[in-house]
């Protein structure tokens, strides 16, 4: 099993990339993990908001392999618990899924390809973040979810 996070655009706070090394690292003990960054668009600010969605798309969906679970990181989508998630991607792990594959959109979200190849759409928060600060809260997440699936103290219920 492999997990993919694709992301749009460079991380670019060194106290973000600090903290998403240190949970990418940690997750090294429990799953093969990737964390993938899709350059911007050139000229993106001459875009309209639809044709930056649309061309951002057709870079995300490059990246997907034939029997990819694709959960999009949307506002919308689904929230969880800590250990709610953890139950979620143990089934989900569970499933029979080459790769299990979460992908942040750009600053406009997604193109309508895009939510059409997904299996399924997660929130992880009711609260708008950077999409940067995404990145570390998803990895650090993640590296809870199999803290609990695995029974060690990380995390305190």
């Amino acid at each position: 099993m492999k997990i993919l996070l694709l992301v749009i655009g460079k991380t670019d706070e060194d106290y973000l990339i600090t903290g998403i090394k240190k949970y990418v690292g940690r997750l090294g003990h429990y799953v093969s993990f990737e964390m993938k960054e899709i350059p911007d668009i050139r000229n993106r600010k001459t875009l309209s908001e639809e044709q930056q969605k649309k061309a951002e798309s057709f870079l995300l969906l490059q990246q997907l392999q034939p029997g990819d679970h694709v959960v999009l990181l949307d506002e919308n989508g689904s929230t969880f618990t800590s250990v709610g998630f953890a139950e979620n991607l143990e089934k989900l792990m569970a499933s029979g899924a080459k790769r299990i594959v979460f992908i942040v959109g750009g600053p406009y979200g997604f193109a309508q390809e895009v939510y059409d190849k997904a299996n399924a759409k997660m929130a992880l928060s009711a609260m708008t973040f950077s999409h940067q600060m995404v990145r570390l809260i998803f990895v650090e997440q993640l590296y809870r979810a199999f803290t609990i699936l695995k029974g060690e103290p990380y995390h305190h219920s």
